[in-house]
């Protein structure tokens, strides 16, 4: 699997903020030397409005906007169309998209909902590339927040077909309940791997995958013990992820979300090991 990834995604960001430009950087340094690295074009503002409003986009634009966890940084706009763009090639070259900023907390008008914040997220990148790709999707979400902003984008959508893994009650507050086409299971604090894993089957097996073309993931490692999210899994376990998604038999691509730990790219590569274990 190839990985998506610019240098310039690391020119913004306070190093004091958990979304910062570091986490990246390590993972960068990890896996450099272990897979092959494509160079992404800018989202086009006809790819932001596939998802967003139109004055959501110019609220972006302009940095109209405050959010104390999703600052206006100076010129976010481009840093936030180059992550979604990344997005957009990882769906066609099925890769891995190492970018930042995430993307799933933002829905059609920002805060998805009824969030309070847009989360460390301006566009909704795996819901763009979606979009842009056009087939019949299951959009896999293992960030340790559930993934509000691609709910409110699919809800109802007869092409998407979205299950979110999430622990329960913590940011945004969302996710307690299967909706339609949108597929929650919210865990407890402190769930281990066996739980994990049990849950991921019982959610794969719950849904009818027979006319699915491809798989999506929003692969947030703030799952890890000691990372945001009050979940416990080890290293290892994202192989084991991996691999039941590897065992779906469908093409796939990985848009990075959360994971906020010095461990980043070793969950990355764990996950892209336990996929491609499967052929």
């Amino acid at each position: 699997m190839k990985i998506v990834f610019s240098p310039k995604c690391l020119e913004y960001g306070s190093p004091y903020h958990p979304e910062n430009p570091r986490r990246v950087q390590l993972a960068y340094e990890y896996l450099k030397d272990k897979y092959e690295f494509i160079e992404p074009e800018p989202a086009t503002e006809e790819d932001l409005l596939l998802v967003h409003a139109k004055e959501y986009i110019e609220k972006i634009k302009r940095g109209n906007f405050y959010d104390p966890d999703t600052p206006a940084y100076d010129n976010i706009y481009e840093y936030a169309k180059l992550s979604a763009g990344a997005a957009i090639l990882a769906a066609k070259e099925k890769a891995f998209s190492l970018m930042r900023p995430p993307g799933h907390h933002a829905g059609r008008w920002g805060k998805a909902l009824g969030a309070p914040t847009l989360g460390f997220c301006y566009f909704n990148n795996i819901a763009i590339a979606v979009k842009k790709l056009g087939k019949k999707t299951l959009i896999l979400d293992i960030d340790t927040h559930h993934g509000n902003g691609t709910q409110e984008i699919f809800q109802d959508s007869e092409d998407v077909i979205f299950i979110s893994l999430h622990t329960k009650g913590i940011y945004p507050g969302t996710g307690f309940r299967s909706e339609g086409n949108c597929y929650n299971y919210p865990l407890p604090m402190g769930a281990d791997d066996k739980l994990y894993l049990e849950t991921l089957d019982k959610a794969l097996s719950n849904v009818d995958l027979s006319d699915v073309e491809v798989v999506a993931v929003s692969a947030g490692f703030d799952t890890l013990e000691g990372d945001l999210g009050g979940l416990r899994l080890t290293l290892d376990c994202y192989k084991e992820i991996g691999r039941r998604i590897g065992s779906l038999g469908l093409p796939v691509f990985i848009i990075l979300e959360g994971g906020y730990s010095n461990k980043l790219g070793i969950c990355i590569d764990n996950l892209i090991q336990g996929i491609e274990s499967i052929k």
